[in-house]
């Protein structure tokens, strides 16, 4: 059925019907329940091109990725991510577009697909500290949400942000309190935001339990499993070692476990491993029982949560910037353990 004859069926006009199912605000509400649910009764939806052309939007979402950080198109938990996020698209009729750009050209980049009208919004992912994208976008008046924070950019935006911070301090406490005071920290690159937050978890949960920090025990890079494996094993060597370690990834922590073995010790016993989990579907922290006590907080709802309040602002152009904080949860496993005794 198209939507002349659901209009014939219904004694209304085709712009009265599309509107209503379109949600105009003009429409009103009897009309619009009238409307709704005689399309569902015969399994009516829009032509998503027609209902572009009616609302002067292009039912796509963007999510563009900076040349330097194409690695993300293959990394697990920017997977899990979109598939969250495209859940709500389908659900309210957009379609998703990726596009990778320079470093050096995303404002002339971000301009054009403003001017060609292919994206409502845009979701800004894995923030520096002091981001540029985020006053590139709000001078040009492209909706958009940032998966995280960027701490120096005081200006207002919309965020969704897991309390890395608290996390990591929280962890850090847990290993102290476990008797621990040799922690080392494996971080991601320190220019990310995300990165800051958890080192600085990290120390004042230190000193916090009366631990001065070594530098010497903590190490940031790409989050890999390779780094993950070679900083353990260097640490490993080191005089006096750390009898355990904080990661800030899955991935890092499966190589963190290798050099482990590799050097003969067993992760809980000698060695405590706590790292950050995303919940991700296809690379899971154990099942009944997790492998490592993890900080966890599930990417794929967050991905859920951004693209639901991204829509909000498309559809309403005038609402204030929101932001919110989710707190991660401490799952035990079997990665930690009483420090040994030397």
């Amino acid at each position: 059925m198209n939507l002349k004859e659901l209009s014939e069926k219904l004694g209304l006009s085709q712009t009265t019907v599309s509107r209503a199912l379109n949600g105009y605000p003009e429409v009103n509400e009897a009309t619009r329940m009238r409307v709704a649910e005689f399309a569902r009764q015969h399994n009516y939806s829009p032509n998503k091109r027609a209902k572009g052309l009616a609302t002067g939007r292009s039912m796509t979402i963007g999510h563009v990725i900076p040349t330097s950080a194409r690695h993300e198109m293959v990394n697990p938990v920017f997977g899990d991510f979109v598939a969250g996020a495209c859940e709500v698209y389908g659900k309210n009729g957009y379609d998703m577009l990726f596009s990778q750009v320079g470093d050096g050209d995303q404002e002339d980049a971000y301009i054009k697909l403003r001017r060609k009208g292919a994206i409502d919004g845009l979701i800004i992912q894995g923030p520096k500290v002091d981001d540029e994208r985020i006053g590139i976008l709000r001078r040009i008046g492209l909706p958009f949400i940032v998966h995280g924070r960027a701490s120096e950019v005081t200006e207002p935006y919309s965020w969704v942000d897991v309390n890395n911070m608290h996390a990591f301090l929280r962890a850090t406490e847990f290993l102290c309190d476990l008797g621990h005071t040799r922690i080392a920290l494996i971080n991601g690159l320190e220019d990310m935001d995300f990165a800051q937050r958890r080192r600085t978890g990290y120390i004042e949960g230190l000193q916090s339990k009366g631990v001065t920090p070594d530098p010497a025990l903590m190490r940031s890079a790409e989050m890999t499993e390779v780094f993950g494996h070679h900083e353990t094993r260097d640490m490993l060597a080191m005089e006096n070692p750390p009898t355990a370690i904080l990661v800030s990834s899955l991935i890092v922590a499966i190589g963190v476990r290798r050099a482990i073995e590799e050097a003969g010790l067993k992760m809980g016993r000698d060695i405590s491993v706590i790292t950050h989990d995303d919940d991700l579907s296809y690379l899971r922290n154990g099942q009944d029982v997790p492998i490592f006590t993890a900080t966890r907080s599930s990417v794929r709802e967050a991905g859920r949560i951004i693209a639901r309040m991204l829509i909000d602002q498309i559809q309403d152009p005038d609402i204030a910037p929101q932001s919110l904080l989710l707190e991660a949860e401490l799952v035990v496993g079997r990665s930690t353990g009483p420090a040994p005794r030397t």
